[in-house]
């Protein structure tokens, strides 16, 4: 039996490398402008986002990692930085003391409202005005499709968020 490896093809090989590079440089990009214009990382904006669309805006961090698709400690040190900065509270959950909710302030929920045209106005900027109508549909199929491979169960984007309704 054969172990050798399933090499690309050049048409692959262009892909993948292309691929590779908006991996990187899109968030690098969206990271640094973010950080330039509203004072947040992206991560951290898509933290205060998450929270900002659920009821009270309050969840429990072990949903808010899954919606983030973070480990429970880096987001644990990320929603310290933020709490810090008056932007996020955490409380033990009052149903069940073994669970930690993430509660957005109202000084955070006012830089979500000041953060989502500039995060908006980037996406467009880095993404959308790059492609055509047909391609952004193109787009989206594709990113489902290798969404289907690599996250079988559907678990992103999480039910019940603006980008998936329940």
């Amino acid at each position: 039996m054969s172990t050798s490896p399933r090499w690309l093809s050049a048409a692959e090989t262009d892909a993948w490398v292309s691929l590779i590079g908006v991996l990187i440089k899109v968030p690098a990009a969206l990271d640094g402008e973010l950080r330039r214009r509203v004072g947040l990382a992206h991560f951290e904006l898509l933290a205060l986002s998450a929270l900002s669309e659920a009821a009270d805006r309050t969840l429990p961090m072990s949903e808010l990692a899954a919606l983030s698709n973070a480990s429970l400690s880096r987001l644990s040190h990320v929603v310290a930085k933020l709490e810090q900065k008056g932007w996020v509270t955490r409380a033990a959950c009052p149903g069940n003391g073994r669970v930690t909710n993430a509660t957005l302030t109202d000084a955070g929920f006012s830089l979500v409202v000041q953060a989502a045209p500039v995060h908006l106005e980037l996406a467009r900027t880095y993404v959308f005005d790059a492609l055509g109508p047909d391609q952004v549909t193109q787009l989206a199929a594709i990113a489902r499709q290798i969404l289907a491979t690599v996250d079988p169960e559907a678990s992103y984007p999480p039910r019940g968020t603006a980008i998936r309704p329940a």
